[in-house]
Parts: C-alpha cells; structure tokens; sequence
C-alpha cells in the first residue's frame, strides 16, 4: 500500500473554492481502481501548530505506485487541476511507505 500526504494552500481566502472543486471530484477518485482512501482534512479549531486557514491536506492511501500514477494521469484529475489553477499558491506531495 502507498500512502500520500498532499499539502495544498490555496491562495488567500480561496480555500473554500479550491475544496469545492475538489469535493466534486472525490467520487471519480473512489471509483478509481486501487483507491483505498482520499479525503480532506484542515486543522482543528484551535490546533497548534497548524497549517492555517488557506491551506488543507489530501490524505491517500492506494493499492499500489501503479494505481497512483494512474490516478495522477487520469482526465478527471487533468480537469481539477484546471479549475483550481489559479486559485492556488502552493502544493506538495508526500508519497510515503508505511513501516
């Protein structure tokens, strides 16, 4: 299993549309073949430290490096990141083993 923390921060005060973007795609992503989780995530009230208010992580896990690379090819992902384009300031992706 792979797992997969991305770091998305918006630009400033555009998180709320980034997500909304984001939450219309999350059923073409569990429809995916070898996808085991994908969901948001931003801090709880109060947490800290925290990420802060423009930012939110995409916590994944896949079947396989396989099954990921297929996700990150695929059209609907192509499209969400078109519509989120400009609506963002920063990103990374973490692909990780567990242990």
């Amino acid at each position: 299993m792979i797992h997969v923390l991305a770091i998305l921060t918006a630009l400033p005060g555009k998180r709320a549309a980034v997500l909304e973007a984001f939450q219309a795609n999350v059923p073409a992503v569990h429809a995916e073949d070898g996808c085991i989780e994908y969901t948001a995530v931003v801090d709880v009230e109060g947490a800290n430290p925290a990420f802060g208010p423009d930012t939110f992580v995409v916590v994944e896990k896949w079947e396989s490096m396989a099954a990921l690379k297929a996700h990150a090819a695929s059209a609907h992902m192509a499209a969400y990141g078109e519509k989120v384009k400009d609506l963002m300031a920063a990103h990374a992706v973490h692909v990780l083993n567990p242990v």
